[in-house]
């Protein structure tokens, strides 16, 4: 007995140190923490169960029968982020550079299938070289398991990837089918192919970074949804992300007590919007003085700004936000932005979420770029979404509504629940002087006259009455009441249900 207890302890103190003392002075000093320190620093203290932590890979060739570490180079289990469970897989670099072996990768999918018996979140803390060359062809069927996973926990529980070292080839699929990527500057980087087969292949010669660090992710590609310094504030801003999701998709989003009064009047937001249509304004002042105690966790704001996108709390609810953004290609929809919004549309409705829209949108992005890139498919892609959601959906029309952009931006057509507009709304097929050089192209050339029909345009259309006598709009609202109104209506919508015809799933425009 005695024995066996000391083994275990041996095989305890092999598993905690991973890949050794040098590799782990390695890790820290290119700025990076270990496996085990990134799960006390993400997790509630004493809070961490780890399961296999004697696993060890089954791999003779190569010599591989003598190099066996327990864990074999991620650390796995469950604990609890301010008291919420979660289930955790955090890779370790110091041990055969975190590389995917079978073993490691059965692993995951145990508690991937145990996350998804539980209804618990699944976080992946990914660092590694990818799949373990000396295994071939079991380590890639791993990594298909895992995958397989991924798609059937989608729309399940919430899977969130934080990217804190390397990521590369067939490795980079299991994150991106996750709901969020999170990455840390300077010491993470994701490609499928690495610079030397770029530079074979393509002759250009490009640094992990700039081919696939947190820089490009996070600018360029919109593959990662937001990028911190380190890993502390990576981990630290994850636990705050992780409150405002819902544990599993048959759960309602959190609640959690604040001293932010729902009927709170904002009288700032009386003069938000200027008085010259084409002048812009910061559409996140609107939202920061809208939710609860102005917290809102935005996503991907540095890419496709003309949207923004993320959560915040209205009575201490998770209400999912999209804004047209008119400081930026003055809100216009484009396919990124459109991309952007319908991904985070669709996860909101996965999860219970209610969707807040705020609008003012001139239209589409005119040009051959935006044609050619398949604008008509993009942007069904958000109409689509919208129109599939089910959840409470509230829309507050500040400025502008022209033409098809109206109707995607969760309109009172697309089964919006309430629709307001404050009173500098213009809901109209398009803005008047293009309208009136259409209606009245005869008088082109009298400016008198097109200023005089532009005027009248104006009067007729660009105010929030027609839309309001169809029904489109259910109130013309005062600004300053906005949060006010907000919670009132979610508050209505509660217990909403409305059911989507039985399919066996749609066939969104990809």
């Amino acid at each position: 007995m005695h024995d066996i207890i000391r083994q275990l302890e041996e095989k305890r103190r092999r598993a905690r140190l991973g890949g050794g003392e040098d590799r782990i002075e390695t890790q820290h000093k290119k700025g990076k923490l270990t496996a085990r320190e990134r799960l006390e620093l993400l997790l509630d203290p004493e809070s961490f169960e780890e399961w296999d932590m004697f696993v060890e890979h089954r791999c003779t060739d190569f010599g591989m029968e003598k190099q066996t570490i327990p864990g074999d180079g991620v650390v796995t289990g469950y604990g609890t982020i301010n008291g919420r469970t979660v289930f955790v897989y955090s890779q370790d670099f110091t041990v055969f550079g975190g590389s995917l072996s079978e073993p490691h990768a059965e692993k995951i999918c145990k508690i991937m299938d145990q996350a998804m018996k539980v209804g618990a979140p699944v976080i992946g803390l990914n660092d590694s070289g990818g799949a373990r060359i000396q295994e071939g062809v079991a380590s890639l069927a791993g990594y298909a398991e895992v995958f397989q996973r991924n798609v059937m926990a989608s729309g399940v529980v919430p899977q969130v990837s934080v990217v804190m070292g390397p990521c590369a080839g067939g490795a980079v699929y299991s994150p991106a089918m996750t709901d969020f990527i999170f990455m840390v500057r300077d010491t993470s980087y994701m490609f499928v192919t690495g610079p030397e087969v770029v530079k074979t292949v393509t002759h250009e010669d490009v640094t992990h970074e700039e081919l696939g660090g947190a820089g490009p992710h996070t600018t360029k590609s919109g593959v990662a949804d937001r990028a911190f310094d380190n890993d502390a504030e990576a981990l630290l801003s994850l636990r705050r992300f992780m409150d405002f999701l819902p544990a599993n998709n048959r759960e309602k989003p959190p609640v959690r007590p604040t001293p932010d009064a729902p009927d709170r009047t904002e009288p700032s937001l009386d003069t938000l919007v200027p008085d010259n249509p084409n002048t812009p304004y910061d559409i996140k002042e609107l939202i920061g003085k809208v939710v609860d105690e102005g917290d809102f966790f935005e996503l991907q704001p540095d890419y496709a700004a003309n949207m923004v996108i993320g959560f915040g709390r209205l009575e201490g609810s998770t209400i999912g936000v999209v804004a047209n953004q008119p400081m930026v290609l003055a809100g216009c929809l484009d396919i990124a932005c459109s991309i952007k919004a319908a991904r985070f549309v669709r996860f909101c409705d996965c999860f219970n979420i209610p969707i807040v829209t705020f609008v003012d949108v001139p239209g589409f992005l005119p040009g051959t770029a935006q044609e050619h890139g398949g604008i008509i498919k993009h942007g069904a892609k958000l109409l689509y979404a919208f129109a599939e959601a089910t959840v409470p959906k509230v829309t507050v029309i500040t400025r502008k509504a022209y033409g098809g952009a109206y109707d995607v931006m969760s309109s009172k057509h697309l089964r919006g629940d309430v629709n307001f507009a404050w009173p500098s709304a213009e809901i109209a097929v398009m803005g008047p002087k293009g309208a009136v050089e259409i209606i009245f192209r005869s008088e082109s050339g009298d400016a008198d006259k097109i200023a005089a029909r532009t005027e009248e345009y104006r009067k007729t259309f660009a105010n929030p009455f027609i839309a309001g006598h169809r029904g489109y709009i259910d109130d013309v609202i005062m600004p300053h009441n906005t949060r006010a109104r907000l919670c009132r209506s979610l508050r209505m919508l509660r217990n909403k249900k409305l059911d989507n015809p039985w399919k066996k799933h749609g066939n969104i425009p990809l």
